[in-house]
C-alpha cells in the first residue's frame, strides 16, 4: 500500500518529548479539538501586557474554544508544548494564500511566563518551519506590533529582519492603535540558524 502524503495525516503524527536547558521536559505536539479544556487557561493566565497584543481576546472562552475546534490543517497548523496537564507554549504556521502567497507561510508563537528563556520558543519555531517545508514553503513572516519585545527577540535570535514597519496600522485588545512590524527570513536560514541554538544549547530530543 503507497503511503499517505496528506498533510493533515502526517501532522497528526507529530508529538515528541523535549528535554529543556534547566532539565525540565515536555511534549510538543499537534493541537486538538479538546485541548480547550487546556488553552483557555493557558491564555488567561498570561499577563496583560501580553494578552493586549493577540489577535483573538482570549478572555472569552467562546473564542478559545472555536480557535481549538475550528482547525483546518491545510490552511493552518497549530501546535502546543504540554508539561504535565497544562500547555506552557502555543504556535501557528499559517500559509498566507494562493497564487503569489503560495511559497510564504506566517508564523505566531507564545509562552507562558514562567517558561520563558529555557528555549522553548526555539523548540516550537522549529516544529512550525519543519510543518513548514513539508509544505514547500520558501519564506516565513511574522507580525508583531511594536509593545511584543519578547517576540521580537525570539524572532532576530532565529534570523528574522524587520522588512516594513506600518504607522498605527493595527489595533490591540485595548483599542489601541499601535505599529505593526514585518519581520521576514528565508526557510532556508532560518534551519542553519535554529540547528545552532539547538546544539549549542542543552536540548535532548526524543521521538
Amino acid at each position: 500500500m503507497e503511503a499517505s502524503t496528506n498533510p493533515a495525516r502526517e501532522a497528526d503524527a507529530i508529538e515528541k518529548m523535549v528535554t529543556l536547558k534547566d532539565g525540565k521536559s515536555v511534549t510538543i505536539r499537534r493541537m486538538r479539538p479538546d485541548d480547550v479544556e487546556l488553552s483557555y487557561p493557558f491564555f488567561c493566565a498570561l499577563p496583560p501586557e501580553d494578552r493586549v497584543s493577540l489577535r483573538t481576546d482570549v478572555s472569552k472562552r467562546n473564542l478559545v474554544e472555536r480557535r481549538t475546534t475550528e482547525l483546518n490543517p491545510e490552511r493552518k497548523e497549530r501546535v502546543v508544548v504540554v508539561s504535565g496537564d497544562e500547555i506552557v507554549g502555543d504556535g501557528t504556521l499559517e500559509l498566507q494564500g494562493h497564487g503569489w502567497g503560495d511559497n510564504v507561510a506566517e508564523v505566531r508563537l507564545i509562552v507562558a511566563r514562567p517558561w520563558q528563556r529555557l528555549g522553548l520558543g526555539t523548540v516550537i519555531a522549529r516544529e512550525l518551519f519543519h510543518l513548514a517545508s513539508r509544505r514547500r514553503v520558501d519564506r516565513v513572516v511574522a507580525r508583531l506590533m511594536r509593545p511584543q519585545e519578547g517576540a521580537h527577540r525570539i524572532m532576530r535570535r532565529l534570523g528574522f529582519h524587520e522588512e516594513f514597519l506600518i504607522p498605527e496600522h493595527v489595533r490591540d485588545q485595548d483599542g489601541d492603535w499601535q505599529d505593526l512590524i514585518i519581520m521576514r527570513c528565508p526557510l532556508d536560514q532560518l534551519w542553519r540558524d535554529i540547528e545552532y541554538e539547538l546544539t549549542t544549547g542543552d536540548f535532548q530530543r526524543h521521538r
